[in-house]
Formats: C-alpha cells, structure tokens, sequence
C-alpha cells in the first residue's frame, strides 16, 4: 500500500523537473541567441549615432537623437551602386560556376566507377587543410602572367573549375543518400548519365544546392582580401572594400561606415532566412548514408 500511495507523487516531480530542464534549456540558448545578436545591434545602434556619441561611455544602445540621414549621406559620398554592381557580377559568377562544375563532380564521385576514384576524392578533401595564404602569391602570378589583374575574372573562373573541395564533399554525401533505384530505373529505360543528373538527381538536391548556393553567396559578397589583391581601380571595387573608403590615415568616420555596413549586411540576413528551410534540410540530409 505504501508503494501504491508512492507512485502518483513521482509523476508532479517528474513533471516539475522536465519543466525546470526545459526552462533551462530556454535561457541558454537565448542567452546565446543575445549574445550573438549583441555586435549587430550595436552595428545598427552605431548608424544612427551623432559621431560625438558613438564613444560614450557607459554606451548609449538606443541613439538620441536618431540619425536617419547617416545612411544617404554614407551611400551617397562613395559609388555603392558601382560597388553593388560589381559584387552582383563577381557573386552570380561564382553562383553559377560553382552549382554547375561542383555538382557536376559530386555526381561523379558518387554514382560513377572509374579506377582511382576514391583516391583521387581523398586527395581533393586533403585540399581543404591547405591555406588559402599558401597559393595566393602563385595564383597572382598566374593571373598576371594571364593579364587578368583589375578584372573580375580571377574572382569568377577558378570557381567554374569543381567549385571547391567542400561543396564537392557535401553535394556528393547528399547524392549517396539519395536511392540508386532511381537511377537504375532511369537507365533501363535509356537515360544517360547526363539524363539522369539533369532529370533525377539535381530536382532532388534542392535542399542541398540551396546550402551550397547560401555559402558562395556568403563567401563572395563579404569577400574582402580576393579583391584587395586582384582589384585597384574605384571603378571595379567591390562593396567590401567601398567600406574602406570611410577610413583615412587620419580618422575614421564611424557613422558612415556603420551606416554602410548595415546596408551591406541586410542582403545576407535575407538570402539567409528567405532560404532557411532549404538550408537546414540540405545540412541534416547530408550525410545521412556514407
């Protein structure tokens, strides 16, 4: 009887810790959330500050008097709509080049047999570990010698050439998981291999194409030392370095630059959200089958 009577007061303690857990759970992650979410609010505090009170201390978080005007005046005394073309153009290349060349190789990877393949896939992952630093003066002097300096094109073509070990690495893992029915199905009845990839594979990688597709965009709208090396005249900047443009030897005019840095943000928080469901079930997805 005792032990009966027990019972049923387990289950309120049970409950009461299951909730003290989930609570926990909740504070951290907003704790986390806060704490990654504190530079950009201040970024967007900072660009509607009066200069003299982007300094103060303890900080002023929410600006008095708000100056809206900090951003026409920051995207009017520099060429940002030259800069933003010239991104758009450097970042749609890449887009394109590097969905096509990577997943074009992925596919290779994972559904064809050819001798070596694997060996040859181990050595393009040993390429991951390599630092950029480590190529950047032959790749200048193969771009001079080419006589593509102050152009775009050593942003662009080198991704049109596989598009990276990684995305090759993570669009192959998500066409492993996919079933080989349906290829097999799809060559009974005739389909080549480029049928197949073009008809099968790509309608089912979207989830993993829009992850691909989010970190080039990333990678080459914030792109800034590519450009610093490969680019000299204004008229082919990019927006990375129009932000230096508020900077002198002198002084910095940190209103402006804020103000600028916002603008140029705000597109990645967009690709990113607008293609959030894709992204995170291209993430999950991959992997699934080795």
């Amino acid at each position: 009887m005792d032990a009966s009577l027990a019972r049923p007061a387990a289950r309120p303690v049970t409950l009461r810790a299951s909730r003290l857990g989930r609570a926990a759970v909740l504070l951290a992650l907003s704790l986390g959330a806060l704490a990654m979410a504190a530079p950009f609010l201040w970024l967007l505090s900072s660009a509607l500050k009066d200069p003299a009170n982007i300094w103060l201390f303890p900080p002023q978080w929410i600006p008095s008097p708000l100056r809206w005007r900090n951003f026409s005046e920051a995207l009017t005394s520099a060429p940002f709509p030259l800069y933003a073309r010239n991104t758009l153009v450097i970042v749609l290349g890449n887009e394109v080049g590097v969905l096509l060349s990577a997943s074009l190789a992925a596919y290779g990877f994972a559904r064809l047999r050819f001798p070596g393949r694997d060996a040859i896939f181990m050595l393009l992952l040993s390429t991951i570990m390599l630092p950029w630093a480590v190529v950047m003066v032959p790749n200048y002097v193969v771009f001079k010698t080419l006589g593509w300096l102050d152009t775009p094109l050593p942003l662009i073509v080198p991704h049109w050439f596989g598009g990276g070990a990684f995305n090759i690495f993570l669009l192959r893992q998500f066409f492993r998981s996919l079933p080989a029915d349906l290829s097999d199905a799809a060559r009974i009845d005739g389909s080549g291999e480029l049928g197949i990839f073009a008809r099968i594979i790509l309608p089912l990688a979207k989830p993993a194409l829009a992850a691909v597709a989010i970190f080039t965009f990333l990678q080459h709208w914030n792109d800034f030392l590519a450009p610093l090396i490969y680019l000299s005249k204004p008229s082919n900047l990019t927006l990375s370095l129009g932000l230096a443009a508020f900077r002198d030897v002198y002084s910095t005019q940190w209103h402006y630059l804020m103000a600028a840095s916002v603008v140029v943000v705000v597109p990645s928080v967009l690709v990113f959200f607008l293609a959030q469901r894709h992204f995170v079930q291209g993430i999950t997805m991959t992997g699934m089958r080795g």
